[in-house]
């Protein structure tokens, strides 16, 4: 693949747009990736978090029995052959009772590669709010509260976070916009934009096997990388190629996000931004040295890219991922 291939690639993955995953380039040791199935081997969560004009939030209350009477955002599991837009726009209409479009990804959290909730911001396009009257085993009724005097009890604290997040989002917008690409997937896999910088001058990690092409790496269902959550995936790739003793690697957050659900594909690919940087830097002003020819730095020459993202390096402007 030709400087100006990669550059396009690059530029795709930077605009939040979708590649199909063909293959990987590192997987779990000891076994096989194993093809993805919700409700078998992952479970994908969908929350929304709504703000209006006057700055409140909705809120659902529960219905079911270990929490039945505290206060939650709309959230729940996706269902096998839903797209991620689908499954939100679903838990939002049986819990509130409304039609809603997302506006962007907030946040992707993540238990290892066996449990990922995905967080949007999002408004409501149409419905009627549910009332006591409509409660069922979904959610006992919807409504807007204050966002500094939300309900009590709430079914838990992770969501005080979240709803910050969005009214941050709201008031500066950390990120560009970014909704899930429908592509299909049968792993749970992130491919890499691996950074390192020196002197406003950027190198990728590329790999080799087949056409040059963003490193992709497999996540495992082993105890280490449940555990380890899926970052680990990416440290065993590095692991493969360079000499992590000497570097600092931090993985920034999300460029993208890919899934489609349809067709038994009920795998991800998450596009993420990594650095990776000398722990004592001195005079290195090249990136640290390969082993193996499956993989080589890239040198970015064009100065849009280039800029692009040392613009997402120095403000992290990304979708942050939590574990």
């Amino acid at each position: 693949m030709a400087s100006e291939d990669l550059a396009g690639t690059l530029a795709a993955v930077l605009g939040g747009r979708g590649l199909r995953v063909q293959n990987y380039d590192s997987g779990p040791a000891g076994e096989t990736p194993a093809q993805v199935r919700l409700r078998k081997n992952v479970c994908y969560v969908v929350l929304a978090v709504f703000l209006n004009e006057q700055d409140e939030v909705l809120l659902i209350q529960e219905a079911k029995k270990e929490c039945r009477g505290s206060w939650y955002l709309p959230a729940g599991r996706m269902e096998p052959r839903e797209t991620i837009v689908e499954a939100l726009q679903r838990e939002v209409k049986e819990e509130a009772g409304l039609q809603c479009e997302p506006l962007t990804l907030l946040s992707v959290e993540e238990r290892g590669p066996s449990w990922i909730r995905f967080v949007f911001l999002a408004r409501p396009t149409g419905g009627i709010l549910k009332t006591p009257k409509e409660a069922d085993a979904e959610s006992l009724q919807a409504g807007w509260y204050p966002r500094t005097s939300l309900p009590t009890p709430l079914r838990a604290h992770d969501i005080l976070h979240l709803i910050e997040l969005a009214a941050q989002y709201r008031q500066r917008a950390g990120h560009p916009l970014l909704l899930p690409q429908e592509l299909p997937c049968s792993l749970v896999c992130q491919r890499l934009v691996a950074t390192f910088t020196s002197v406003q001058t950027v190198w990728v990690l590329v790999g080799t096997v087949g056409m040059p092409h963003l490193p992709i790496t497999a996540c495992g269902f082993a105890p280490i990388e449940q555990r380890g959550g899926i970052k680990m995936a990416v440290l065993r790739l590095l692991q493969e190629c360079l000499t992590l003793h000497h570097l600092a690697v931090e993985t920034k957050g999300l460029l993208g996000l890919q899934h489609l659900g349809k067709d038994q594909a009920d795998g991800i690919c998450l596009n993420v931004l990594v650095t990776v940087a000398f722990r004592n830097p001195g005079i290195q002003n090249e990136p640290p040295k390969v082993r193996g020819e499956n993989f080589f730095w890239w040198k970015v020459v064009e100065e849009d890219l280039q800029s692009q993202l040392l613009q997402r390096l120095q403000e992290s402007s990304v979708v942050p991922i939590n574990r």
